[in-house]
């Protein structure tokens, strides 16, 4: 009579079909494809994809399906190989220019009612499936400067509204603080207790005076500064994350690695140019007073000379504006930003709020120029590469555009709108590159490299050969040292593989060389339980014990023992989880889910199909 409760029948099936339902889409290869979609307001639709049909038949390269999600506002097209793919890539490059981005991708072909329960293949590792990775470098010096400027203005207000006479406010070199100049030791002292009253974060001592010079030196505390400086690692991390998240890219891989470095990995993508469009860009926005007539701004275009308070803009109709050099807000002190329309005239905009600092100095601003123009530049920040003398050598490049140049009805505060926008498209990207785009210093990209799709097949190639190999010498093995026993742990090896797999697909685990050899090591090891469970069966055999008190006794015995070792093999593995990054944590996480589902189908799955097999039978001896 078996002694395996009900109970635990239906378990073991339910986890089983959801298993391999969850296992299923990994038989589905992904297809190359090639996802365009529009820049700064051009639009994704019907006509697009009329064009896209056209470019694809001058240059002979036929599509699988073109699909138009105008929701989202990109268009798919799959193809047969990653020939045809590279090809289409070229051809639609070069026939939609600029306006749009044309990126390699890989697209899903699991179908959709498993899609509907929200199964999918697992995402692949930069390592099996190729694509592009960038190390990028964060200017620290950047984030010193800008703190250091923003001091320097916020101080220079503080000692102006409170009546503190001063004869300069200035910077000292970088990292040295900022330098006040009162004009008597009596606005010293009160500018000294004033700057430490409200910026804790200075260190303020009396400088070298001479004559009516009473000089006093304000400078950020070492803490602060290191603060700010992980502060901005995180803030770029997160950034980046988001803004990849947003454009489209599947599993990117966004880390800090030391001190200012920033590891980018985009699996699937291939075109380094295009993915420097994704991440490398830099966007942000200033408002800056609009300075001189209109006639004024043409006539220092034609000439080349600026006013000295002034710097030379250009807006996207290609008209000059003169704009003020000092900044009245940054997008770093934008908090977020909605795209909408405009309720009196129905033009696209983007709402934008702003942190207490920046609304303040809007406020400010605003009310002591109504009537006067206020610009809004739009600036993005691309780092190009250039050979000299055999040498490659990268230097920033500045894009910087007015958007917007209106008059100020009213005094502005902490939300307000920018409009000028071309596009409902437009608008939308605007605020998406606000939202996710606003860095909190400049990053470079330092280094980069390209991981082909035919090594990332070789490598998926090789990854199944290993875990096909490894598992088939383990069944062969169990099968002819434990006979009919062996084989009951062959089927559990099996379905502990589905298991495994069906686990990290549903939860999201990218699966990368690393994690292969995870595999490869949770067969070996779930093997283990097997044997003790058999060992223990064979112990009692030998003692005397009938065919089926050796099976319970067998199972109830080395259950002490599986649980001690899987216990001590799954802290080693959170271990590496924790502790561990890139390819060690994907190890790592791969270890541990094959220790649990191992536990269950070498203990729980066993125990099932043994009491199946011998539950209803008069035994003299069993075949282990």
């Amino acid at each position: 009579m078996s002694d395996f409760p009900r109970w635990k029948y239906a378990l073991v099936l339910i986890v089983l079909l959801v298993g391999i339902v969850y296992a299923l889409p990994n038989v589905f290869p992904p297809q190359p494809a090639v996802q365009i979609s529009g820049n700064r307001g051009a639009a994704v639709d019907a006509t697009l994809k009329s064009k896209v049909d056209t470019l694809l038949a001058t240059a002979k390269v036929p599509a699988s399906s073109i699909d138009v999600n105008e929701k989202d506002g990109r268009l798919l097209a799959r193809f047969g190989n990653i020939d045809q793919q590279a090809k289409a890539s070229d051809a639609l490059r070069t026939g939609l220019g600029d306006d749009y981005t044309v990126a390699l991708n890989l697209a899903s072909t699991v179908p959709s009612w498993l899609r509907s329960l929200n199964a999918n293949s697992m995402p692949l590792g930069l390592d099996l499936q190729g694509g592009v990775h960038f190390l990028m470098e964060v200017d620290q010096n950047a984030v010193i400067d800008t703190q250091e400027t923003r001091y320097t203005d916020d101080i220079r207000a503080l000692l102006h509204d409170k009546g503190v006479q001063y004869d300069a406010v200035s910077r000292n070199a970088r990292g040295q603080g900022v330098n006040v100049v009162a004009r008597t030791e009596a606005d010293r002292q009160k500018a000294a207790a004033l700057i430490g009253a409200d910026y804790p974060d200075l260190v303020v001592n009396d400088g070298e005076s001479s004559g009516n010079r009473f000089v006093l030196n304000a400078v950020v505390k070492p803490a602060k500064l290191r603060d700010l400086a992980q502060g901005t690692i995180t803030q770029n991390v997160t950034t980046l994350r988001q803004r990849v998240n947003q454009l489209g890219v599947s599993e990117p891989l966004i880390q800090q690695q030391g001190a200012n470095q920033i590891i980018v990995e985009l699996a699937g993508v291939q075109d380094t140019a295009e993915a420097k469009k994704i991440i490398g860009a830099t966007a942000t926005l200033q408002y800056r007073a609009g300075l001189y007539t209109s006639q004024q701004a043409m006539d220092a275009a034609r000439s080349g000379s600026v006013p000295p308070d002034a710097k030379l803009y250009f807006d996207q109709d290609h008209i000059p504006r003169l704009l003020s050099k000092k900044v009245i807000a940054s997008g770093d002190e934008l908090v977020t930003a909605v795209s909408g329309r405009d309720t009196q005239n129905g033009t696209p905009n983007v709402l934008v709020t702003l942190n207490s600092a920046g609304a303040r100095k809007m406020q400010e601003f605003s009310s002591d120029n109504i009537g006067k123009p206020m610009a809004v530049l739009y600036i993005t920040r691309t780092l190009e590469s250039k050979v000299v003398d055999g040498k490659e050598i990268k230097t920033p490049k500045i894009s910087e555009e007015v958007i917007s140049y209106a008059t100020i009805q009213g005094p502005l505060g902490k939300q307000f709108q920018t409009n000028g926008l071309r596009s409902d498209a437009e608008a939308s990207e605007l605020a998406l590159l606000l939202r996710g785009g606003s860095l909190a210093a400049p990053v470079d990209i330092v280094g980069e490299s390209v991981i082909g799709p035919s090594l990332g097949a070789d490598n998926i190639d090789k990854g199944f050969k290993a875990v096909m190999l490894g598992l088939g010498l383990v069944l062969v093995a169990a099968a002819i040292y434990y006979k009919l026993f062996g084989i009951v742990a062959d089927i559990a090896l099996f379905l502990n593989l589905v298991l495994l797999v069906a686990v990290m697909s549903a939860i999201g685990v990218t699966l990368t060389m690393p994690g292969i050899a995870g595999i490869v090591l949770t067969l070996g090891m779930a093997i283990d339980a097997n044997v003790l469970i058999c060992e223990r069966i064979r112990e009692e055999l030998r003692n005397g014990s009938s065919p089926l008190a050796s099976i319970r006794t067998g199972y109830d015995k080395a259950w002490a023992t599986i649980l001690d070792a899987n216990v001590t093999h799954l802290l080693a593995a959170l271990g590496l989880m924790t502790m561990g990054s890139g390819p060690i944590k994907g190890f790592g996480v791969t270890l541990f889910i094959g220790i649990l589902t191992s536990m269950f189908t070498s203990v729980t799955v066993t125990h099932a199909i043994t009491a199946l097999i011998h539950g209803g039978r008069k035994l003299k001896t069993l075949s282990v």
